[in-house]
């Protein structure tokens, strides 16, 4: 068991965390299928004896046989931005010391984030990262310089470290402004808990249609405690129930309201599955108990 104390929070930590997640989870899988995704085909150009027979293009051989390669823009390097919520209830549970095996929702997306960070340095691809809650608190564009790798690192850490303060969610607004703010073709990663409580939900949905904009790929990775907040698991006795991003709380016993609630959030959640198909974004629901196979594994695998 790796266990850090909250004093403890230093960026090689992370980045050896980041580092353990992605050798201890995806042992055998070492090439992601997005390597090379950002490709879009340029031009033709004459073929020059010595080059690469890779990408040749055999079939305008056979109309004017003469030799000629395809040339691509970006045809190595994937682009790929992460998209961090960090409003309060993505800090739930709440965890006073950073323990891997009882990580909180927003610890969880950020060690995620960080091992396909990792996967992504090693293919030198760029990588880009917004953060955000009631406010756009971080943008960095996409690039694959060591540097640049470590300013994402370290931003990541002050998430861990920030003293939490409430709080509320604007993915709906933020998102609308990430997607403009993405002009290249590129891999969207988005890490939320989709808990938007004061809007209209097909604004969010709006938004979400919105990261297609230029022909981008969208990595939906819902991420919820299964067993609080989609089964409502709780013993039943007496309890105060208080909405972490606005302060309201409710008394009630849990076996009150647990089949409405239930009935509730599995008709929400499979209207954002089924808005995500119908979007054509990849939706991945995780549970954070679950470890981190969920999140890495699709993102290497094709679909």
């Amino acid at each position: 068991m790796i266990k850090l104390n909250k004093n403890d929070y230093q960026l090689p930590n992370l980045e050896l965390l980041a580092k353990q997640v992605v050798e201890g989870t995806l042992v055998g899988l070492h090439k992601s299928p997005f390597h090379g995704y950002s490709a879009e085909f340029l031009e033709h150009k004459i073929y020059a004896p010595g080059e690469s027979t890779k990408f040749i293009d055999w079939k305008l051989f056979g109309k004017t046989d003469k030799l000629y390669t395809k040339k691509f823009e970006d045809e190595t390097n994937l682009r790929a931005h992460f998209i961090i919520d960090n409003s309060t209830s993505m800090h739930y549970p709440q965890r006073p010391n950073f323990d891997i095996n009882r990580l909180n929702k927003i610890q969880f997306s950020v060690l995620a984030t960080a091992a396909l960070m990792e996967i992504l340095k090693k293919q030198r691809d760029a990588i880009g990262m917004s953060i955000y809650a009631d406010t756009y608190e971080f943008y960095a564009k996409e690039k694959n310089n060591p540097k640049h790798h470590r300013l994402l690192l370290h931003r990541l850490e002050k998430i861990l470290n920030e003293k939490q303060n409430r709080k509320t969610t604007r993915t709906y607004q933020y998102l609308h402004e990430i997607a403009e703010n993405i002009h290249r073709r590129s891999l969207i990663v988005l890490f939320t808990d989709l808990w938007e409580v004061r809007t209209d939900k097909y604004e969010l949905f709006e938004a979400l249609r919105h990261l297609k904009y230029n022909k981008h790929q969208v990595l939906l990775f819902h991420i919820t405690d299964y067993q609080t907040e989609y089964h409502f698991d709780f013993d039943n006795q007496a309890t105060r129930f208080v909405d972490v991003e606005h302060g309201n709380h409710l008394n009630i016993y849990p076996e009150q309201i647990k089949e409405m609630y239930q009935i509730a959030v599995k008709k929400y959640f499979n209207q954002i599955k089924e808005t995500c198909y119908q979007y054509k974004i990849d939706y991945i629901p995780v549970d954070i108990k679950q470890g981190f196979k969920p999140v890495l594994i699709p993102f290497l695998l094709e679909k």
